[in-house]
């Protein structure tokens, strides 16, 4: 069972003119910001960072019966488009799972198919292959540009789509989709979140329909085994704390 400390509340920035929320912190030394939207920005590369978009996933449980609202690429390009817009990135990487499966992007519409052809246009676009992509090469993904990767190792940083072993200092990575639950004095809340411990990082599902994995599962907690510091994304604020 998972301890945690008293949850820090991290202020509101101004960043590009817009009030977005973010927190500073390091992975193998390296500064990086933390961004209530769920994007990860690397100062130093200008690279921008996203995990587990899982594009059309709205549509692949449409067609097996179990019908939700189909708008998720929409909003996921859009929180996309925004975060784009406020750091505007040299270098940006998709870290897996970028489509729910390997038939999505060909059900993707054509105006968001050319919406994403534009983002990808914009910087230096990498692909990380997930595992609900494996085969992401192989769609049609490559019309909208970039490169396609099984991993890349830049800055003193390795991004993967999953984690690899128990230490792994300077890997980013995503593939559980970290939650957590942040108690205060007058409610309970839970919310996707970063989880560190200063040597790795496992980033939050940035698509608007993707659940998540508590960090107490030993999925997680065996890739912290010495605990670390989760900063959950509630409300559009950043709410930081430790666990053991």
């Amino acid at each position: 069972m998972a301890g945690f400390d008293s949850p820090t509340l991290t202020p509101t920035a101004t960043i590009g003119g817009e009030q977005v929320a973010s927190t500073r912190l390091t992975v193998a030394g390296i500064p990086m910001d933390a961004g209530a939207d769920g994007a990860l920005w690397v100062p130093g590369l200008r690279l921008l960072v996203v995990s587990d978009l899982h594009l059309e996933k709205g549509s692949s449980y449409a067609r097996r019966g179990r019908f939700l609202p189909p708008y998720d690429t929409a909003a996921t390009l859009a929180r996309l488009e925004a975060a784009m817009a406020r750091w505007n990135p040299q270098t940006v990487i998709a870290l897996g799972d970028s489509f729910h499966d390997v038939e999505a992007p060909d059900r993707l519409s054509t105006a968001e198919g050319a919406r994403l052809g534009r983002l990808a246009a914009n910087s230096r676009w990498i692909w990380i292959a997930g595992n609900h992509d494996p085969k992401i090469n192989h769609t049609r993904s490559a019309a909208f540009g970039g490169e396609v990767m099984a991993e890349i190792c830049t800055g003193g940083l390795t991004f993967r789509h999953e984690p690899h072993g128990k230490t792994a200092p300077g890997e980013i990575a995503g593939h559980f989709h970290p939650k957590t639950t942040v108690h205060t004095r007058l409610a309970r809340f839970s919310g996707r979140c970063f989880v560190t411990d200063h040597a790795r990082l496992v980033m939050p599902a940035f698509g608007a329909f993707t659940g998540g994995l508590n960090i107490g599962d030993p999925a997680i907690r065996a890739h912290f085994p010495s605990g670390g510091f989760a900063h959950a994304l509630i409300r559009g604020r950043i709410v930081a704390q430790s666990f053991t």
